[in-house]
């Protein structure tokens, strides 16, 4: 914990600005559905429509357990920070996309700050906080990616409506930087003695051979065949770079993703309601509006 010798006022501060945090990159995942008919038809892209979010997801997929362990190891407050200036910049630039390339490449760039967003708001509450108090504020860390998920639509087809589909990612700018003020007053940075050596690298370039070919097939399958040569070769590819992930996840001293904690059903079972709650709320959020 690193709220020992900080002022009532400091962990407040402290939180708000990582809860700040959380709204800038969860709010962003619901309020982009909403304008997505809008974007096809201003830069003519309907072919290309899921790569918008594939872009996204591929990146921010792989970032978030690397950023995760880069934060265990180098500290927290770094991380935030950069994750959420670099999630502001490329917002910034989604906005001003001239055609679907454009969108796409900068979607992908805010993905990666967007996964380093997700990897480190919500383990800063171990931080903060004693094993006691840790379930209540993970419940407002949780009610703010709710309230997102409510808002986040309506404000999406409301600012479209209005403003055009661009300030659905400028939106994000004064909210980031609020939230960066925020941040740079309230959280504390703790030194750590870690360095380079400590970080899995074999373990980040497999899990991202692994996820990136998974996301692009299953993309693809718009108008690919699951049986055809694309799909069966990047599926095949995923799951030998997956195979190998866990194979040198199993041995190296500091894994990205400790696979022991898998032997804890509660754990087991709480990352497979959140990925089957996620597979069907951003599916309709993006799938919906069309």
């Amino acid at each position: 914990m690193i709220t020992q010798g900080l002022s009532r006022r400091r962990v407040i501060l402290a939180t708000a600005g990582t809860m700040l945090a959380l709204l800038l990159a969860a709010l962003d995942q619901t309020i982009v559905g909403t304008a997505i008919p809008r974007i096809v038809a201003d830069l003519n892209g309907l072919d290309r429509l899921a790569w918008v979010t594939t872009a996204y997801l591929v990146t921010s997929t792989t970032m978030t357990p690397i950023a995760g362990k880069l934060g265990d190891l180098f500290g927290r407050k770094p991380f935030l920070l950069a994750g959420m200036i670099g999630f502001v910049v490329a917002s910034a630039f989604c906005g001003l996309a001239q055609d679907m390339t454009q969108l796409i490449v900068f979607r992908g760039i805010q993905g990666i700050f967007g996964g380093v967003l997700f990897a480190t708001v919500f383990t800063v509450i171990g931080d903060l906080f004693p094993p006691s108090q840790r379930g209540r504020t993970a419940g407002l860390f949780g009610a703010v990616f709710g309230l997102s998920s409510i808002v986040g639509p309506t404000a999406g087809g409301f600012i479209t409506d209005h403003f055009g589909w661009r300030w659905v990612f400028e939106v994000n700018i004064p909210v980031g930087i609020i939230a960066v003020l925020v941040v740079l007053a309230g959280l504390p940075f703790v030194r750590s003695k870690a360095s380079w050596r400590d970080i899995d690298f074999y373990g980040a370039v497999s899990l991202a051979g692994g996820v990136v070919p998974l996301l692009i097939a299953l993309t693809i399958t718009r108008d690919h065949a699951w049986s055809s040569p694309e799909v069966s070769g990047l599926l095949a590819l995923a799951a030998v770079m997956l195979a190998v992930f866990v194979f040198v996840e199993s041995r190296v001293e500091h894994p990205i993703v400790p696979l022991h904690l898998f032997k804890n059903p509660t754990f087991t079972v709480s990352m497979l309601v959140g990925f089957l709650t996620a597979f069907g709320m951003f599916g309709s959020i993006l799938f919906t509006p069309l």
